[in-house]
């Protein structure tokens, strides 16, 4: 096992093109999968799209095309930018595969047989651009969808169910006994505590309400939901279930990289139906943060979305691969800016490897003619064992960071080499020991230090840039063909003496540095014509709401009688802190009169900090039914007012009421 490796993405959804934070998975999972290969593994790096529903039914019919023809567009458009990207997937499977069609019914038909999918009929809410159901108590206030925070419908089908509360207490023996099944521990203690132990409810797997997906096979008017369709593209891309209705090897030493926003998905739904089906399941789930713009989620809508083949194309696919690799922390959140993007091409390429490798190189011709002499013995300087030391250490690093996870790490522990090989540069001033006839085996030394440690870097570097180390490795003269990267690779990390093939040459700038100024205001641009285009979007829309809403306002009226069934009372404040793992919540304890305290979650953590809550008095509906959110109860609702631009305020009193005074 321990010579294969198998590594996915989540299939991502085509109701559109995808933009630079949702390119960062594959990206991660190409960046992996090219280092075990390296390490001589058999790899298979598995991506592709999820190409039913609801969604894709509705968004097809608003082009007046046909569900297949649609997503044919944006899946021509996705490998493009894979292709553009480099990355180096071995499988791109479609959810509309005829063979994953035909495996996902059988699939579900053996579920079924076996009793863990029963008919029954689904009533609650429903969140369309989520494709996901929800009970009342999951929603946030206002009946929106907790995840992303947009209204959601009513529903009402008949439909199949799968007995996922059947298989609660294997889940919570699961994240007992393997607690790095899922990293970081804190997406674990978010699964258990807010959605296992508070009880799992079985989960509705098929639909009547439209017909874009695989059928049920022996209820056709049924299509199978995406919990089934699409999470079994994992195992359906290695031709399961077969006669032999089991796995192969490699899925033991499987990686399953996912976003945040889809964690509950893959950590409780999938191990529950591989459960189900007698199927081991995966090593590892890894779910990274999302890459935010200037501390927002990108969105369409807000015109904010930066376009991956417009960036690859103007600064290099290697450049742009870098940056998402550098700029996301292990389990957190990364935050795009153009700013951040530029700095780091110049500092990080540009200053410190790019001049690294031309300075060196530079020298090796200058001083030695590009060849490494045969009547000259190097003689060691004072610094050449620091820099020996530094390498295996930090490559030591490199190589943990992989088994941890930490990948943005892994590129940072070669830029620590990277500066330490400048600043022996400095400590050595090879241009001044140029000058010294008797200094000239130190000189040697130094040099070849200096490509002896550029090689390793090259070989470290290269799953993430794969294109310009291959360049730094050939201008360096070594061999770069499969077999003989997977040697070189295999002895980093220990100090070796430096040789190559044939006479080096001088090279142009691997990456060149940009003019700061001219390519912020290029960005800026472009984002100002993206923020000025969805504005012209949303206007019609703006003004078909304000239409709607003005005739609503004419036609609905409302008894003294309806009026007076609302419990509107006045508190205080008295505790307030952040949700745990939300950044729109907060929990407030709030004193209505004679000490009763009622515990309040509001989605207002945007636009107030806990201490500005402390001692306001605000306005609550006091008689709605208690819900959960984020495990917490809540037990009434404070009323806000939206300004035109979005931002929520409290609504609050001019002068000091007493607590729970009734507003009548």
């Amino acid at each position: 096992m321990s010579d294969k490796f198998y590594i996915s993405t989540p299939i991502y959804y085509p109701s559109n093109k995808l933009h630079i934070g949702n390119s960062y998975t594959t990206v991660l999972a190409d960046y992996i999968a090219r280092y075990e290969r390296l390490r001589g593994k058999e790899v298979f790096f598995l991506t592709g799209t999820d190409e039913h529903g609801q969604k894709i039914e509705k968004k097809a019919t608003e082009r007046h095309l046909a569900p297949r023809a649609f997503t044919d567009e944006v899946v021509a458009w996705i490998k493009e930018l894979w292709r553009s990207l480099d990355i180096s997937y071995d499988y791109y499977i479609r959810t509309v595969d005829e063979d994953h069609c035909r495996r996902v019914q059988m699939i579900f038909q053996k579920l079924y047989d076996q009793g863990d999918i029963y008919k029954g009929a689904y009533q609650g809410w429903y969140c369309t651009p989520c494709e996901t159901f929800w009970t009342g108590t999951q929603l946030l206030a206002g009946n929106l969808c907790p995840d992303c925070n947009r209204p959601v419908e009513t529903a009402q089908e008949e439909c199949y169910f799968f007995r996922l509360s059947k298989y609660q207490d294997r889940l919570l023996q699961l994240y007992k006994e393997r607690p790095d099944f899922l990293v970081p521990t804190a997406r674990v203690n978010e699964m258990v505590k807010n959605f296992i132990e508070p009880g799992l409810q079985d989960l509705a797997v098929s639909r009547t309400s439209f017909k874009w997906g695989v059928p049920v096979p022996f209820d056709p008017k049924h299509v199978i939901y995406v919990w089934i369709d699409a999470l079994s593209n994992y195992i359906t891309a290695l031709h399961y279930p077969d006669e032999r209705q089991t796995l192969p090897d490699i899925w033991q030493n499987s990686l399953q990289l996912l976003g945040k926003d889809i964690v509950r998905f893959h950590a409780i739904i999938w191990p529950a139906l591989l459960m189900a089906l007698n199927l081991p399941l995966p090593k590892k789930l890894y779910a990274h943060g999302w890459l935010m713009f200037k501390d927002d989620k990108m969105s369409k809508s807000k015109g904010n979305v930066v376009d991956p083949l417009i960036l690859t194309q103007r600064y290099g696919v290697d450049a742009i691969r870098y940056y998402l690799l550098s700029e996301l922390p292990y389990g957190a959140d990364g935050h795009f800016s153009n700013e951040s993007l530029i700095e780091r091409i110049n500092i990080n390429l540009a200053n410190d490897l790019g001049n690294l490798y031309s300075r060196s190189l530079a020298m090796f011709v200058k001083y030695f003619a590009g060849e490494i002499p045969q009547d000259l013995k190097p003689e060691a300087t004072a610094f050449d064992a620091d820099l020996e030391q530094t390498l295996v250490k930090q490559i030591s690093i490199y190589h943990r960071c992989f088994k941890e996870n930490q990948y943005s790490n892994s590129l940072a522990a070669i830029f620590v080499l990277i500066q330490r090989a400048n600043k022996y540069i400095d400590e050595t001033s090879p241009w001044v020991l140029a000058k010294q006839e008797d200094k000239k085996a130190e000189l040697l030394s130094v040099i070849l230090h200096l490509l002896e440690t550029l090689r390793q870097i090259a070989l470290c570097l290269y799953p993430a840039m794969p294109s310009s180390m291959l360049r730094i490795l050939s201008g360096l003269g070594q061999a770069t063909d499969k077999t003989n990267l997977i040697a070189q690779f295999k002895e980093v990390g220990s100090w070796h003496n430096f040789s190559c093939q044939g006479t080096l040459q001088t090279s142009e700038p691997i990456f060149p540095r940009l003019d700061m100024k001219k390519e912020i205001d290029y960005l800026n641009g472009l984002l100002e014509a993206q923020k000025a285009a969805a504005q012209a979007k949303q206007e019609p829309e703006k003004q078909t709401a304000a239409k709607v809403q003005s005739e609503s306002e004419e036609k609905q009226t409302v008894e003294l009688s309806d009026f007076a069934k609302l419990e509107l009372r006045i508190g205080t404040v008295v505790k307030c802190e952040r949700v745990a793992k939300s950044d729109k919540l907060l929990h407030e304890t709030i004193n209505i009169g004679n000490d009763r305290l009622l515990s309040v979650v509001s989605g207002i953590a945007r636009y107030y900090t806990p201490e500005e809550m402390l001692g306001k008095q605000v306005v609550l509906l006091c008689n709605l039914p208690a819900r959960k959110l984020k495990g917490i109860v809540s037990e009434a609702m404070l009323l806000t007012a939206e300004n035109p631009d979005g931002s929520i305020r409290l609504l609050t009193v001019a002068d000091k009421v007493q607590d729970g005074a009734i507003i009548a």
